[in-house]
This record gives C-alpha cells, sequence and structure tokens, in this order.
C-alpha cells in the first residue's frame, strides 16, 4: 500500500518571509495606554546574552508558591538614549504628514551615520511652534554605542511616540533636549512589554529548513527536497506564493507580546560572567532582564514598547535570590 502524501504539511507561520529593510526594527503599532505627563513610549538597548534566575515565587495560584524556581532571562544592556529632534505632524487627505523637524545639536558620532544640517537652530527658536497647530508631535531619538559594550560607534536613530497632550510633548522635549534619557523613566521592574527585533540571517535556504516540509521518498521523481505539489493549476494560472519553496530566511521583522522585566540593574558587576558574554564581551551601562528568549543574535538591537495587546496580568516577580554569573563558555 503506498505512503500517505502530505506535501501541504510544513508551517507557514508569519509571512511574507522577506528581508528586513534595515538591521533594526520599526515600530508599525502604539499601544493605546494613555499617562498622566509625557513620557516616551518605548525604549532600545543591546542583547547581550541569556542566563538564569534562582528565586522564591511569590503567586499565590502557582503550584511551586513559596519555592525555588530556576527563571531564564535575557540580558539586554540599556545606555540612555539622546533626542536629535522634535518631529511635527499634520493631518492631510492622505494620513499624518510630517510637516516640520526641529533638530537639536548631535553628538559627533552622529554625523559617522547620516549628513546633518551645517545650521542648528538655537533651542528658543522652538517656542516659535505652536503645539495647537499639529496633529501630533514625536521625538527622534538616536543611541549611544560608544559606552555600552557593543564594539561599533555608529548610533541609530529611530522615532518613538510620546504620551499626553502636544503641550505636554512639546516640553518634554525641551525638557530633555540636552540630557540623557535613562530607562528607568520610561519602564519600571515587573512591568510587561512587547520586543520588536530583526531575527538571526541564515540567508537564502531550500524548503525543508524554510518551512519544514517532509522529505519525499528516495524514488520520488523531480527531488526529494522539493514540495510534492505546486497546488492546483485550475484557475490562478501560476504557483501560488503559498507553495513551500526556497528563499529568504532569517533577518525578519518580528514582534513577540508580553515579555516581563524582571530586573533593572545599574551595576554591570551584577550580570557581568567572569569572562564575559559570548559574542559580546561585558556590560558597562545600565542593563535590564527580560523573561524569557528575545529574537535576533548577540549586540543585535531590540526596541522595547509599551504592550499592545495585553493577554495577562503582571504577575509578581519572585524574590531573587541568586543570579548565575558562571561562564558562558563552557570553561
Amino acid at each position: 500500500m503506498p505512503k500517505t502524501s502530505m506535501p501541504r504539511s510544513g508551517s507557514m507561520a508569519v509571512w511574507p518571509r522577506k528581508r528586513a529593510k534595515k538591521i533594526y526594527p520599526r515600530i508599525r503599532g502604539w499601544s493605546k495606554h494613555s499617562f498622566d505627563k509625557a513620557a516616551l513610549f518605548g525604549f532600545a538597548g543591546y542583547k547581550a546574552g541569556m542566563t538564569h534566575l534562582i528565586g522564591v515565587d511569590n503567586k499565590k495560584t502557582s503550584p511551586a508558591h513559596g519555592e525555588d524556581i530556576r527563571v531564564p532571562v535575557t540580558v539586554i544592556e540599556c545606555p540612555p538614549l539622546k533626542i536629535f529632534s522634535a518631529r511635527f505632524y499634520k493631518k492631510t487627505a492622505y494620513g499624518l504628514t510630517v510637516a516640520d523637524d526641529f533638530f537639536f545639536k548631535p553628538s559627533k558620532d552622529l554625523h559617522r551615520k547620516i549628513s546633518l544640517p551645517k545650521k542648528i537652530p538655537d533651542i528658543k527658536e522652538l517656542d516659535k511652534f505652536n503645539p495647537d497647530d499639529y496633529a501630533d508631535i514625536a521625538a527622534v531619538v538616536y543611541t549611544q554605542p560608544r559606552l555600552a559594550g557593543v564594539s561599533k560607534k555608529k548610533p541609530e536613530i529611530f522615532e518613538l511616540k510620546l504620551s499626553g497632550s502636544n503641550k505636554d510633548k512639546l516640553e518634554f522635549i525641551k525638557a530633555h533636549a540636552d540630557k540623557e534619557i535613562l530607562f528607568e523613566e520610561v519602564f519600571q521592574e515587573g512591568q510587561i512589554v512587547d520586543v520588536h527585533a530583526i531575527t538571526r540571517g541564515r540567508g537564502v535556504q531550500g524548503p525543508l529548513r524554510r518551512f519544514g516540509i517532509g522529505l519525499k521518498p528516495h524514488k520520488s521523481e523531480k527531488g526529494r527536497r522539493q514540495p510534492g505539489s505546486r497546488g492546483p493549476w485550475k484557475g490562478q494560472q501560476h504557483v501560488m506564493y503559498r507553495t513551500a519553496y526556497s528563499g529568504q530566511t532569517g533577518f525578519h521583522q518580528r514582534m513577540q507580546h508580553n515579555l516581563q522585566i524582571m530586573k533593572i540593574g545599574q551595576k554591570p558587576e551584577e550580570i557581568n560572567p567572569k569572562d564575559g558574554f559570548m559574542h559580546y564581551g561585558t556590560v558597562r551601562t545600565s542593563f535590564i532582564l527580560l523573561r524569557g528568549s528575545v529574537p535576533g543574535p548577540k549586540k543585535r538591537l531590540i526596541l522595547l514598547t509599551h504592550p499592545l495587546r495585553i493577554s495577562k496580568r503582571e504577575a509578581p516577580l519572585p524574590t531573587i535570590t541568586h543570579t548565575s554569573l558562571s561562564s558562558k563558555q563552557g570553561r
């Protein structure tokens, strides 16, 4: 009796599986959470590696309540952000469009990234902008990789949404124009966040690795590592995009929902292993510990935002009794 064929048993997962445009993500949707005052809706950090914590479970409904549990965490180094410009939006028939950009004096490393205007206006000229004339005001910020353990100098530039009224947003930008914005000013321990990242790139791969379809019997014609059927030929007159074929694998923009911040630390010696993190080195500035894993390889920029959809409540944090500082290089 012949073997039952399952040519479409592979997972489609998320689509499209195309290569990301940049090495760091862009935010496509923002949380509708409201705050009492103006604040950033997100922050950024560099993925250093993973470790684990041991602590007492404080969740009352947990079967391990009052016992020691082991929690895997991702270490993300979060050097301070700086504001590059204030971006003003106006509403048109095609949606929100950028009407004005007010630039502030940037750091020297920013010249490595983009071409900057020769004349930077004085911050007092920002008072000429009437916040009531615009539909929205956002902040364009940039990172400071020189302060972190990342071996690069070029900062990343991206836009972050602000909460509050337009007047509050403009006051927030004025107050932080020449200051650094710290992670603890945006998030707190125990909060739930969404993670935006670019996954590890694996180049062009075949359908077996890309979609996980089964290997055909050794006597099959036209290749064992190909799909058994290209789909129906009636109607569309072409091979559908859903057919498992070779193509770009990895280096996709992905979002992971509802990860909990386990700890925010300012002392790198509390988390650095004795020989550093593999392919990263040592953490030099403030860091956070996120529960679970995060997409992307080491040194890649990770964007953290307030949750787009909260599917679970913020569980009480365990009382941390031990943080693993053992070697991550098998020594």
